[in-house]
């Protein structure tokens, strides 16, 4: 009957949910520990940011996977703490994604100028010092963004760390800093339609969950 399409409907989004906090735990562990790009972590710069974003990612993924599994005992047993529990996680979760979109658009301009103030002390670090944990990080900067150092197509001091193409199109790549900001600048209501909409799918094994718990009260009683 409908118990137990809601039931499978509930497990079904229960996966995805292990499936979610799996990766975004592996992506935590990798951005921390992974070779390509431990240099963000091996350079003292008196900031936070990437190890803050690193444990938000792996927090995020426990948590997803703890809503999850409990989800998954009150949906096997028909266990209504357990439900009661997942409940109130979801909406913590919910909360947070919310929260979290609202916070990334606001703060849009504050975050690119936080990396280009970061990629240009990097960039100057490097002129002096040559090390290989700061070229990595101006490699995946200058990857990740698709632009070469702070001359962009006249740049001298870092082209090693710049993308590799044809020379034309390394006559093409803009310089980072400016790439960066219109780069946040021009996808901030993106990013915020994207947190709004995963909240919005965590929304829906709430109806299940409530019909999960209905037909728990209905047998109880």
């Amino acid at each position: 009957g409908q118990s137990v399409q809601c039931s499978v409907f509930l497990r079904a989004v229960l996966d995805v949910f292990q499936l979610v906090g799996l990766g975004l735990v592996a992506l935590g562990m990798w951005l921390r520990f992974g070779a390509e790009t431990r240099g963000f972590f091996d350079i003292d710069l008196h900031t936070t940011q990437f190890n803050i974003g690193v444990m938000v990612l792996v927090v995020t993924g426990v948590l997803m996977l703890l809503v999850a599994i409990i989800g998954d005992c009150g949906a096997c047993n028909n266990s209504k703490p357990a439900l009661g529990v997942f409940s109130g996680l979801l909406t913590v979760l919910i909360i947070i994604e919310i929260t979290a979109g609202v916070m990334a658009f606001m703060w849009s301009d504050r975050v690119s100028d936080e990396l280009v103030n970061f990629y240009a002390t990097i960039y100057a670090q490097y002129l002096n010092t040559r090390s290989p944990a700061q070229a990595v990080t101006l490699e995946l900067f200058n990857n990740a963004f698709d632009c070469c150092g702070v001359g962009g197509p006249i740049e001298m001091f870092v082209r090693d760390t710049c993308p590799k193409g044809s020379f034309l199109q390394k006559l093409m790549y803009s310089s980072c800093p400016s790439v960066i900001k219109d780069v946040f600048h021009s996808n901030a209501p993106l990013v915020l339609g994207g947190f709004l909409g995963t909240a919005g799918i965590m929304v829906s094994p709430s109806g299940a969950l409530q019909r999960s718990h209905s037909d728990i009260l209905k047998y109880s009683t």
